[in-house]
């Protein structure tokens, strides 16, 4: 795969914590360009989206499916070298059907999804060959993993700069001990009692060997099963 300028990927999807793998093209020359089928609005249209979707202040990282299509492309244009000279390529403007259009073929080839409620997120083919590009829109990391914080929650104090996913939150507060403050400025960080467990306690000694006294020695179908937390680092 090395020879052949690929790789294989692993990529997180920062909506539902997946991980999913990925067979990857590192090259971005004019070759590799002529591979894909979108024109060059499209991709022009599909950038505008993701521009939208990834400076989302609300770290929720979406954008209406109405907002996509009345996104504006006419004032875009992009230089195209053909060897020592420069040329501008303006770029074609959609109309709504061809908008629509491309919006299910960005949907099909997974570099976006729509959901029922009428929202846009990145998909997964995004996250896989994508990542390198959210630098250039200073998107800010995760203080756990170091990824584009796209889709995460933010410290509750608006001077701190700290951003962590939601999965990330998970394994960090996954033992009840550990304080679930902010590990930069020390504010506390809201967590749902739903995601996170809840220290109970220690149930008491004797009510412990009441319940296995209490039982019918061999009688395994009526053990009752711990509920055993695992942390969504494990694949």
């Amino acid at each position: 795969m090395s020879f052949l300028q690929l790789e294989v990927r692993a990529g997180r999807n920062q909506y539902n914590g997946k991980l999913y793998y990925g067979l990857i093209n590192k090259l971005g020359n004019e070759q590799a360009k002529l591979g894909t089928h979108y024109s060059h609005a499209q991709i022009t249209f599909f950038k505008s989206v993701l521009e939208v979707i990834v400076s989302d202040s609300s770290l929720k990282g979406e954008i209406s499916v109405i907002q996509a299509l009345n996104l504006r492309l006419e004032g875009k244009n992009e230089q195209q070298s053909q060897g020592e000279t420069s040329t501008q390529v303006p770029t074609m403007a959609l109309t709504l059907a061809q908008k629509e259009k491309t919006l299910e073929e960005l949907v099909h080839d997974r570099w976006l999804v729509q959901t029922a409620d009428g929202m846009v997120h990145l998909g997964v083919r995004s996250f896989l060959e994508l990542w390198n590009i959210f630098k250039n829109y200073d998107v800010p990391v995760c203080d756990i993993c170091n990824e584009a914080s796209i889709k995460a929650q933010a410290c509750q104090n608006e001077e701190c700069s700290v951003r962590m996913h939601s999965y990330c939150l998970k394994a960090k507060f996954f033992r009840p001990q550990v304080p679930r403050v902010c590990p930069k400025c020390g504010t506390a960080w809201e967590v749902s009692s739903v995601d996170v467990p809840q220290n109970r306690g220690t149930p008491h000694t004797n009510e412990g060997n009441r319940e296995r006294s209490e039982r019918p020695p061999g009688d395994l179908c009526s053990t009752p099963v711990r509920k055993r937390y695992r942390s969504l680092w494990e694949s």
